[in-house]
Protein backbone atom coordinates (compact mmCIF):
# COMPACT_ATOMS: atom_id res chain seq x y z
CA UNK A 1 0.00 0.00 0.00
CA UNK A 2 1.29 3.17 -0.96
CA UNK A 3 0.00 5.89 1.52
CA UNK A 4 -1.10 9.55 0.41
CA UNK A 5 -1.00 12.10 2.69
CA UNK A 6 -4.87 12.23 2.39
CA UNK A 7 -5.05 8.87 3.87
CA UNK A 8 -3.92 9.84 7.41
CA UNK A 9 -6.06 13.19 7.67
CA UNK A 10 -9.05 11.03 7.03
CA UNK A 11 -8.07 8.59 9.82
CA UNK A 12 -6.47 5.43 8.40
CA UNK A 13 -4.75 3.27 10.85
CA UNK A 14 -1.72 1.62 9.43
CA UNK A 15 -1.92 -0.94 11.98
CA UNK A 16 -5.08 -1.99 11.21
CA UNK A 17 -3.77 -4.02 8.24
CA UNK A 18 -1.18 -6.17 7.36
CA UNK A 19 0.19 -5.55 3.99
CA UNK A 20 3.30 -3.43 3.44
CA UNK A 21 3.00 0.35 3.54
CA UNK A 22 5.22 3.08 2.34
CA UNK A 23 4.97 6.54 1.79
CA UNK A 24 7.30 9.49 0.43
CA UNK A 25 8.89 11.98 2.54
CA UNK A 26 6.94 15.07 1.18
CA UNK A 27 3.94 13.42 2.85
CA UNK A 28 5.23 14.06 6.29
CA UNK A 29 5.70 18.12 5.40
CA UNK A 30 2.02 17.76 4.35
CA UNK A 31 0.87 16.77 7.66
CA UNK A 32 -0.02 19.16 10.28
CA UNK A 33 2.37 18.44 13.43
CA UNK A 34 0.38 18.19 16.51
CA UNK A 35 -2.51 16.82 14.78
CA UNK A 36 -4.14 13.01 15.57
CA UNK A 37 -2.99 12.37 11.77
CA UNK A 38 0.71 13.21 12.79
CA UNK A 39 0.58 11.07 16.19
CA UNK A 40 -0.16 8.31 14.27
CA UNK A 41 2.20 8.72 11.28
CA UNK A 42 4.98 9.38 13.26
CA UNK A 43 4.14 6.21 15.63
CA UNK A 44 4.24 4.06 12.55
CA UNK A 45 7.29 5.08 11.21
CA UNK A 46 8.98 4.86 13.90
CA UNK A 47 8.28 1.16 14.81
CA UNK A 48 8.46 0.13 10.93
CA UNK A 49 5.21 -0.22 9.68
CA UNK A 50 5.38 2.47 7.33
CA UNK A 51 8.47 2.77 5.45
CA UNK A 52 9.45 6.37 3.96
CA UNK A 53 11.25 5.66 0.18
CA UNK A 54 11.82 8.49 -2.33
CA UNK A 55 11.33 7.54 -5.91
CA UNK A 56 13.65 7.41 -8.59
CA UNK A 57 13.88 10.77 -11.34
CA UNK A 58 13.41 8.28 -14.08
CA UNK A 59 9.65 7.35 -12.60
CA UNK A 60 8.80 10.97 -11.71
CA UNK A 61 9.70 11.68 -15.28
CA UNK A 62 6.88 9.12 -16.40
CA UNK A 63 4.22 10.42 -13.60
CA UNK A 64 4.81 14.40 -14.77
CA UNK A 65 4.85 13.33 -18.31
CA UNK A 66 1.05 11.29 -17.76
CA UNK A 67 -0.03 13.62 -15.18
CA UNK A 68 0.42 16.73 -18.04
CA UNK A 69 -0.97 14.21 -20.82
CA UNK A 70 -4.26 14.16 -18.60
CA UNK A 71 -4.17 17.77 -17.00
CA UNK A 72 -3.89 16.92 -13.75
CA UNK A 73 0.14 18.18 -14.00
CA UNK A 74 -1.24 21.35 -12.29
CA UNK A 75 -3.18 20.36 -9.38
CA UNK A 76 -0.50 17.75 -8.14
CA UNK A 77 1.08 18.60 -5.12
CA UNK A 78 5.08 17.84 -5.31
CA UNK A 79 4.06 14.89 -2.71
CA UNK A 80 1.14 13.17 -4.74
CA UNK A 81 3.97 13.19 -7.66
CA UNK A 82 6.14 11.50 -5.92
CA UNK A 83 3.50 9.24 -4.65
CA UNK A 84 2.55 8.20 -7.79
CA UNK A 85 6.24 7.40 -8.94
CA UNK A 86 6.82 5.46 -6.05
CA UNK A 87 4.06 3.00 -6.91
CA UNK A 88 4.59 2.93 -10.40
CA UNK A 89 8.45 2.17 -9.53
CA UNK A 90 6.99 -0.73 -6.83
CA UNK A 91 4.92 -1.72 -10.07
CA UNK A 92 7.56 -1.80 -12.60
CA UNK A 93 9.50 -3.97 -9.92
CA UNK A 94 6.91 -6.27 -9.89
CA UNK A 95 4.71 -5.25 -6.69
CA UNK A 96 1.30 -4.74 -6.88
CA UNK A 97 0.98 -1.55 -5.30
CA UNK A 98 -2.44 0.27 -4.66
CA UNK A 99 -2.67 4.08 -3.67
CA UNK A 100 -4.73 4.95 -0.53
CA UNK A 101 -5.90 8.61 -1.11
CA UNK A 102 -8.94 10.40 -1.37
CA UNK A 103 -7.36 12.96 -3.66
CA UNK A 104 -9.19 12.61 -7.16
CA UNK A 105 -6.27 14.27 -8.92
CA UNK A 106 -3.88 11.55 -7.76
CA UNK A 107 -6.94 8.75 -8.49
CA UNK A 108 -7.48 10.08 -12.41
CA UNK A 109 -3.56 9.79 -13.14
CA UNK A 110 -3.02 6.37 -11.03
CA UNK A 111 -6.03 5.08 -13.38
CA UNK A 112 -4.45 6.23 -16.29
CA UNK A 113 -1.10 4.95 -15.33
CA UNK A 114 -2.31 1.41 -14.83
CA UNK A 115 -2.38 1.75 -10.73
CA UNK A 116 -5.14 0.65 -8.57
CA UNK A 117 -6.69 3.41 -6.20
CA UNK A 118 -8.11 2.67 -2.68
CA UNK A 119 -10.25 5.88 -1.40
CA UNK A 120 -11.53 6.13 2.16
CA UNK A 121 -13.28 8.95 2.84
CA UNK A 122 -15.04 9.67 -1.02
CA UNK A 123 -16.40 6.81 -3.29
CA UNK A 124 -13.31 8.11 -5.68
CA UNK A 125 -13.68 8.79 -9.38
CA UNK A 126 -15.60 6.46 -11.74
CA UNK A 127 -14.23 8.02 -15.02
CA UNK A 128 -11.24 8.74 -16.61
CA UNK A 129 -11.13 12.25 -17.16
CA UNK A 130 -8.64 14.64 -19.23
CA UNK A 131 -8.59 18.06 -18.42
CA UNK A 132 -9.02 21.46 -20.33
CA UNK A 133 -8.54 24.71 -18.35
CA UNK A 134 -10.77 27.68 -19.90
CA UNK A 135 -11.54 31.51 -18.83
CA UNK A 136 -15.09 31.56 -17.64
CA UNK A 137 -15.36 35.22 -18.40
CA UNK A 138 -13.61 35.84 -22.05
CA UNK A 139 -13.59 31.57 -22.81
CA UNK A 140 -10.39 31.51 -23.67
CA UNK A 141 -9.35 27.83 -23.42
CA UNK A 142 -5.74 26.82 -22.45
CA UNK A 143 -3.77 23.67 -22.78
CA UNK A 144 -4.21 21.57 -19.04
CA UNK A 145 -0.44 22.26 -18.55
CA UNK A 146 -0.91 26.23 -18.76
CA UNK A 147 1.38 27.26 -16.05
CA UNK A 148 -0.66 30.54 -15.32
CA UNK A 149 -3.78 30.52 -12.79
CA UNK A 150 -4.91 33.45 -14.27
CA UNK A 151 -6.24 34.52 -17.59
CA UNK A 152 -3.70 36.24 -19.75
CA UNK A 153 -6.59 38.03 -21.74
CA UNK A 154 -8.07 39.18 -18.87
CA UNK A 155 -6.75 38.12 -16.00
CA UNK A 156 -9.99 36.19 -14.26
CA UNK A 157 -9.10 32.67 -12.64
CA UNK A 158 -8.46 29.98 -14.72
CA UNK A 159 -11.29 26.98 -14.44
CA UNK A 160 -10.59 23.47 -15.40
CA UNK A 161 -13.72 21.05 -16.93
CA UNK A 162 -13.48 17.50 -18.35
CA UNK A 163 -11.79 17.71 -22.27
CA UNK A 164 -14.74 15.27 -23.38
CA UNK A 165 -16.82 12.25 -22.31
CA UNK A 166 -14.47 9.80 -20.36
CA UNK A 167 -14.54 5.96 -20.41
CA UNK A 168 -15.99 4.48 -16.73
CA UNK A 169 -12.91 3.20 -15.15
CA UNK A 170 -14.68 -0.30 -15.42
CA UNK A 171 -14.81 -0.24 -19.05
CA UNK A 172 -11.09 0.38 -19.09
CA UNK A 173 -9.04 -2.44 -19.78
Amino acid sequence: MVLDTSAFLVGFDPFSVSEDQVTVPKVEDEIKTSSMSWVRFKAAVEIGKVKINAPSEEYLSKVREAAKRVGDAFFLSEADLDLLSLALELKAKGADPQIVTDDYSIQNVAAQIGIIFVPLATFGISRLLEWVRYCPACHRRYPADYNSKACEVCGTPLKRKPKRIAKKLKDVG
